[in-house]
């Protein structure tokens, strides 16, 4: 229950994720207070939607450190008191944690993830999703009105970036299980990408704001909102933001680097002055979801990063007709089926525990076994070069052999004239057979008679017989 010993103040604007250069904020002017059943019922609502109040019965985070890389968190706040771990200012700012100014989007944040309220029994003030969690709080940004916010728009992106991964890898190293960055920059970097990798190989799952440009103009031109990052790097699980009725808020970017969705409209956060303010864009949903993934960390320590984002994905309530889109992923995210998803996964394989880069796989090169075969001396390398040329040249002849046997079978004979047969050798005592010429030598007829014809010899024709006439046939009558 949420009772209110402070004025409430309300963020009439959007906690408006980083710009490319890495701005973020939340701010608004300052309204009159609000009654506190409002706020108390607002933040029931929320907690309700995503089925908190039942995962509470398997999983409060306890155990679990989420690192909060924003722009620093109030640790003397009374519903984080005895919660906040304050790691390194990395933004290269020189402002002073006692600013008003100073860590206002990160508090936020963080008493969304882990508020235990205050008083008798926790029974004032905000309760986030795992009141058990421990936070740690890296700043690697400053608020728009942090006094040091100029000079650090000033800074190479390069530079600022490199940042964000000096604190992931700080968080890892100090223990996170759980990294929330309600942060994003406009292009990629490797740097940051290997500090990711880095986390997903020890075990740590990230989660991220996808970013509050919905309904700018470059998203109503091109069908999508810009992609921001670290959202959009793989394994990071990129949250976009819905009403309290479950539809996609305007301003919530969508694109692909949405996997899930939360509540992200009028959220109950104390700030770093003790206040309490509703907050509205993608990184109170973003912090809803990484409270949620403090619970199953608690509850299955040794889960997979991959494995967390698949339970949360896939037991999602309000999904899209085919299942998934751009505005809200795979839909809006349920505390209670995430945890039940999850104990059935961690059946499944456990989450890698991460090693140092100079650990060797298998013993190292003490424990190669001895190479099988020696080294060959230049004598056998020459040898087995004499021997591959002398192959090689009698190949290529054989191939030349067998072309000229091909060629010889497909010639073709001679082309002559229809009816002249081929001219054939003489032979003694014969002339040569032509056209026109006839065939000389004793028994064949002198020159002038017919082709076909002999000289007639004595006997002939036989008694009885009348010579042939002209036509070459005996007459004879019926």
């Amino acid at each position: 229950m949420l009772r209110l010993r402070v004025g409430l103040r309300v963020a009439a604007a959007l906690s408006v994720a980083a710009t490319c250069a890495g701005a973020l904020g939340a701010v608004g002017a300052a309204a009159p207070p609000a009654a506190a059943d409002s706020v108390r019922d607002g933040q029931q609502q929320v907690l309700g939607m995503l089925n908190v109040p039942a995962a509470w019965t398997a999983s409060r985070g306890h155990g679990v450190t989420v690192a909060v890389l924003d722009s620093g968190v109030a640790p003397t706040v009374s519903d984080l008191a005895g919660s906040v771990t304050t790691g390194p200012d990395l933004t290269g700012v020189a402002a002073s944690p006692t600013s008003p100014d100073w860590g206002q989007h990160g508090t936020w944040m963080a008493s969304i993830i882990a508020g235990h309220g205050h008083a008798a029994d926790s029974a004032d003030g905000v309760t986030g999703v795992a009141p058990e969690a421990k936070i740690l709080s890296v700043r690697v940004i400053p608020d728009r009105d942090d006094p040091g916010y100029s000079s650090y728009e000033r800074e190479q992106e390069d530079r600022v970036q490199d940042s964000l991964a000096e604190g992931i890898r700080y968080a890892v190293d100090h223990g996170a299980d759980v990294i929330s960055m309600s942060i994003g920059y406009g292009s990629p970097s490797a740097a940051v990408r290997s500090a990711l990798q880095y986390a997903n190989g020890h075990g740590v799952t990230v989660v991220a704001s996808s970013g509050n440009s919905g309904d700018t103009s470059s998203a109503s031109r091109n069908g999508y909102a810009p992609i921001k990052f670290p959202a959009d790097y793989p394994g990071v699980i990129g949250v976009a933001a819905v009403t309290n009725s479950g539809a996609v808020a305007g301003f919530s970017s969508d694109n692909q680097s949405v996997e899930v969705a939360a509540p992200g409209v009028n959220i109950s956060a104390q700030g770093r002055d003790g206040q309490y303010w509703l907050v509205t864009g993608t990184s109170p949903a973003c912090a809803l979801v990484a409270g949620i993934a403090a619970l199953i960390k608690a509850r299955y320590p040794g889960l997979a990063p991959d494995l967390l984002a698949q339970a949360l994905s896939s037991t999602t309530q309000f999904r899209p007709p085919r299942g998934y889109d751009q505005q809200v992923g795979f839909g809006t995210v349920d505390a209670a089926a995430a945890l039940t998803a999850a104990g059935r996964l961690s059946t499944q394989r456990a989450g890698r525990a991460g090693v140092a880069s100079a650990v060797n796989f298998g013993g190292g090169p003490a424990s190669a076994a001895p190479e099988p075969v020696r080294p060959r001396g230049s004598g056998q390398l020459i040898l087995f070069a004499v021997l591959a040329v002398t192959a090689l040249v009698l190949v290529v002849a054989a191939v030349s052999r067998l072309a000229v046997l091909n060629r010889l079978r497909r010639r073709e004979p001679e082309a002559r004239p229809p009816g002249v047969p081929f001219a054939q050798p003489a032979r003694p005592g014969y002339a040569a057979y032509g056209p026109g010429y006839a065939l000389s030598g004793p028994g064949y007829a002198p020159p002038g008679s017919g082709p076909g014809y002999a000289s007639p010899g004595s006997g002939y024709p036989p008694p009885g017989h009348p010579a042939p006439g002209p036509d070459h046939a005996s007459a004879s009558s019926d």
